[in-house]
């Protein structure tokens, strides 16, 4: 997409701190990072969500996102690693790109576990929701 800024950044039009590239994706330090080493990877495709990723493109992405999480481990050894997406504007999602946000933990940082992103818990039993689920057709 042309006017993408992370498609500009994954196609080397504008600068980043790219700190590891595979074929399809790149990976870059955030540039409001909410911890020392906070790193977006980028997938080289657009694609505005995870459900809009071919599915070939899916497997490499996410061996970068691993090989990204040894790197800082090893560079900075931190705590431990908090790994999100953004799905959606609703979701926090603010650049229309799919990127996956590899966040270093360190103990009394401050920062919460995932499920405190949201408090919303279901009306509906467990079963009610998994038959949704299951009866629904992809």
């Amino acid at each position: 997409m042309s006017d993408c800024i992370f498609c500009k950044i994954a196609h080397k039009e504008i600068p980043s701190h790219a700190i590891d590239e595979s074929e399809e994706a790149i990976a870059i330090l955030d540039i409001h990072p909410l911890a020392p080493g906070h790193t977006m990877v980028v997938p080289k495709t657009h694609a505005e969500t995870i459900l809009e990723l071919p599915d070939e493109k899916t497997g490499p992405v996410f061996q970068l996102v691993k090989e990204v999480v040894k790197k800082l481990k090893k560079a900075l050894s931190p705590d431990g690693f908090t790994l999100g997406i953004n799905h959606g504007t609703n979701a926090g999602q603010v650049v229309p790109h799919l990127h996956i946000h590899i966040i270093p933990r360190y103990k009394g940082d401050g920062g919460g576990n995932i499920h405190s992103i949201v408090k919303n818990p279901p009306k509906e039993s467990l079963e009610e929701i998994k038959q949704k689920i299951l009866n629904s057709k992809s």
